[in-house]
């Protein structure tokens, strides 16, 4: 069961005791990620957190890569679209250890103008990095395609040219803006006391400024196009799909359950029928990304170029039977249990505890317990399953991209089947 307190500034904590275990694990989460950036500094979320990895007024960035492992924990981060995280994994006993390093890399990094230009130089080889694997740029590719004058529609990592222009002072002005308390959530779970918990926070982060609450950007609006990128590939890495729903959006378990069906598993249609059954592709999935006003769905494959439209054929066919027929009862049940055992087998690791209590909190102002999912799940029946996919899953407002050796212009989907 978790507890959570909220700092008179606004910081929130929650925290969730797992007597059973030896290690403890923690998370500063910041409502600030890609969608709250302009197009100027497009990548500024990315790169804010390389920054804080690069020394503080306490410790070298040495300092702080070694002092965590050498108590044998360890220390990462990430950024996503709506937020970004900060976190460690230790033995419980080094608890203080992790918070006091987060904490300090939070408040006291020194965005030394000649570490910012080294960092320019790792992240544009990531960039470069990135863009040498197409089965991951093909999303981006998508993405943007549907979205393209939004920053959801925008990757992540910035570009070259929006990293080049940063300054420190950018990045300085942009944590004044969104790294303020009321966008603040720190998670922690493990072998641990919350009362402990509690007064170590304060004092690190009693006096943070509460901030002033962004802007918000407006909800996307979603378009329908084909985009094909020329490359010189072996394989046509190919993504088919269109908008889906928001994260709170009642239907959302139902399209948990449907994405699950069609392609989350081995077990899943498209990985049956075009893998297994005709040797077509060697990697085919679905998922869905929901943000708070909006979601896609989306179908990947990584083919041959003259298996295209085999594969395409295939694709749409499975999506127009879900619309039409449905999932089977016996389709309902396997992947309820499914949902349902990832779920209970993910809380044996106290990383993933602490991941469900921040990401929750941060997206929702609330955590969503393991009995709500659950319940959720379960209340899921053939016709909300039907209906979701009937929404969905209408041809003209598919969208489909690309990356290989096989690129037309002017097409539609139609004309690809």
């Amino acid at each position: 069961m978790y507890v959570k307190d909220t700092l008179p500034n606004g910081v929130r904590l929650i925290t969730e005791e797992v007597s059973s275990v030896h290690s403890a694990s923690v998370g500063i989460w910041v409502k600030t990620g890609s969608r709250y950036e302009k197009e100027y500094n497009h990548g500024i979320s990315h790169f804010v957190e390389h920054m804080l990895f690069k020394g503080t007024t306490n410790r070298s960035a040495r300092k702080i890569a070694e002092e965590l492992e050498a108590i044998g924990g360890s220390l990462n981060a990430f950024t996503a679209k709506e937020y970004t995280c900060y976190y460690a994994k230790v033995l419980a006993e080094n608890l203080d250890t992790a918070i006091d390093v987060l904490a300090d890399m939070y408040f006291n990094s020194l965005f030394e103008p000649k570490e910012i230009e080294k960092e320019k130089n790792v992240i544009m080889e990531e960039i470069k990095m990135y863009e040498d694997s197409p089965d991951e740029l093909v999303h981006d590719l998508f993405t943007n395609a549907i979205w393209p004058d939004h920053p959801l529609g925008r990757p992540i990592i910035g570009t070259i040219d929006s990293l080049k222009k940063m300054q420190s002072t950018d990045l300085l002005e942009y944590c004044r803006d969104r790294y303020t308390a009321n966008n603040t959530v720190i998670a922690v779970a493990g072998n641990i006391d919350h009362k402990n918990v509690f007064d170590q926070i304060c004092g690190y982060f009693g006096n943070m400024p509460a901030g002033v609450p962004a802007m918000e950007s407006e909800p996307p609006v979603s378009g329908a196009t084909v985009l094909m990128s020329k490359k010189d590939l072996e394989q046509l890495q190919i993504c088919l799909g269109g908008p889906g729903l928001a994260q709170d959006d009642k239907d959302i378990y139902a399209l948990n359950v449907l994405n699950n069906v069609l392609g989350g598993g081995l077990s899943s249609r498209l990985f049956q029928e075009i893998r297994e059954e005709r040797g077509l592709a060697y990697s085919v999935y679905s998922y869905q990304t929901a943000y708070r006003d909006s979601g896609l769905f989306t179908v990947y494959a990584g083919t041959s170029p003259d298996n295209l439209s085999s594969v395409l054929r295939l694709i749409v066919k499975e999506l127009l039977e879900l619309a039409s027929e449905g999932i089977s009862e016996e389709e309902l049940k396997r992947t309820k249990q499914q949902l349902k055992g990832n779920l209970l087998l993910s809380l044996e690791n106290v990383n993933n505890r602490m991941m469900r209590l921040g990401k929750t909190e941060i997206c929702f102002d609330r955590v969503i317990t393991i009995d709500e999912i659950l319940n959720n799940i379960a209340a899921v029946d053939l016709q909300a399953v039907k209906s979701i996919a009937n929404q969905l899953f209408v041809i003209d407002n598919l969208t489909f991209t690309s990356i290989g050796p096989v690129i037309q212009k002017d097409l539609s989907l139609k004309d690809l089947l």
